[in-house]
This record gives structure tokens, C-alpha cells and sequence, in this order.
């Protein structure tokens, strides 16, 4: 055994289909500054977004390629200045379900789902695990690590919200996608950074990624 692989205890991303996936950059980006290990799961119908809003075909053979490529776009599709580190990453197909994410013995801190379809909230609070990304979420909640579900959909039917309370009741934390403009946001990217930034602070992640209120009013007129 690998005595240094027991030692990785990484954050799980799981990005879902949802229209939203420069929030899901953002938080990568994020988690990658911080030093944090990450472990990444990219689900079927993502990719069908992830094409559809940044031109980037994610591959399986190819992730690391067109992880780096994903991570250094702006959500404006402009290049980013972030310099790209992937050391700390693991990916794992979204159909493996022999994965290590699919099991309670695997070491995680917990996960982060950015940004959750409805589709994939029902598979969660319906316990299906139809593939990777729901199994790793289910297996989140019965061993008790923080599972964050960045919801990404509006408006919201009867039966989506009583999923989302299903996971509410099973100890998820339900995070919609939704950007304030308190913080002086002058740019598409800070009101994606803002979203982003909550989720860490869910999971106790630091992070510099939007301005906080400190109790003075006119914050949002004054620039980032």
C-alpha cells in the first residue's frame, strides 16, 4: 500500500448538468489556491453543458488537457490569469462505480456538488447512485461528511423543493446559485466568484474571492 495515498483526504467535486459551469471553475480554482486535494467528477450530461458554454469537449483520456484549458477560462470564455497547478487532482469517470469516491472506507472531507440540476437533486434525495457522482453523494451523507448542493435552476416545482429539503433533512447543505451584489460586483466573474465563495465558506475553505460585508452601508457602489 502506498502510505502516502491513506494520507490524501480530498474535497469531491461533482459537476452536474446543469446550465452554471463556470461556478464549478470557480470553486476548483479556489480549492486548487487553498492547497486542497480534489477529487473530480464530471457527470455524462455536464459535458453536453460544459461544450455548450465554454467549447471545451471534456474527455476522459484527455482530462487533464481540458481540465487546464476549463480552469484558465474566464466565464466571460476569456483566457484567465490563473495559473493552472493539477497536481493535487484525481478524476474519476462518472460511470465507474468501483471508484473510490463510491465507497464509506475512501478518505474524503466531504463533497461539493456545483452546480446540482434537478435531475441530479432527485437521484440524490432519491438515493438511485445511477452513477458516480450520486453514489459519491449518497455515500457523503450515510458517513456524515459535509455534502453542499449548489442547486442551479429557477423557478423551483413542488416536487424539486421537496427534494430539496429531503437532503436539507439529511444533513446536505442547499446552496442555490445565487449571486448578491452587496459586494461591489462590476463583473460577471464577481458574481460567479460570490457564489463560489459561499460554498467554501460552507466547508470552512479559505479563500479571496469576493469582498465580505462588514456593516457599512454603500459596499456595492464602491469597486472590487
Amino acid at each position: 500500500m502506498n502510505v502516502g495515498e491513506t494520507r490524501r483526504t480530498p474535497w469531491i467535486v461533482g459537476v452536474s448538468g446543469a446550465s452554471g459551469t463556470p461556478y464549478a471553475a470557480a470553486v476548483l480554482r479556489a480549492l486548487l489556491e487553498a492547497g486542497q486535494a480534489v477529487d473530480l467528477v464530471v457527470s455524462r450530461a455536464s459535458r453536453l453543458t460544459l461544450l455548450d458554454e465554454t467549447g471545451i469537449s471534456f474527455r476522459d483520456a484527455h482530462w487533464r488537457d481540458d481540465l487546464r484549458q476549463w480552469l484558465s477560462q474566464g466565464a466571460d470564455g476569456k483566457p484567465d490569469a490563473f495559473e493552472v497547478d493539477l497536481t493535487g487532482v484525481r478524476y474519476w469517470s462518472a460511470g465507474d462505480l468501483a471508484a473510490g469516491p463510491s465507497s464509506g472506507s475512501y478518505p474524503a472531507k466531504g463533497m461539493l456538488i456545483v452546480p446540482a440540476s434537478t435531475a441530479c437533486v432527485a437521484g440524490v434525495a432519491l438515493g438511485l447512485s445511477k452513477d458516480l457522482l450520486q453514489r459519491a453523494a449518497s455515500v457523503t451523507l450515510k458517513e456524515g461528511r459535509p455534502l453542499v448542493v449548489v442547486v442551479r435552476e429557477t423557478p423551483l416545482h413542488g416536487q424539486t423543493l421537496r427534494h430539496l429539503v429531503t437532503l436539507d433533512d439529511a444533513g446536505a447543505t442547499v446552496l442555490p446559485a445565487s449571486p448578491a451584489f452587496y459586494a461591489g460586483a462590476t463583473h460577471i466573474q464577481h458574481l460567479v466568484d460570490f457564489v463560489a465563495g459561499r460554498t467554501l465558506d460552507t466547508v470552512g475553505v479559505p479563500h479571496r474571492l469576493y469582498r465580505r460585508w462588514e456593516g457599512e452601508l454603500g459596499g456595492g457602489s464602491r469597486p472590487l
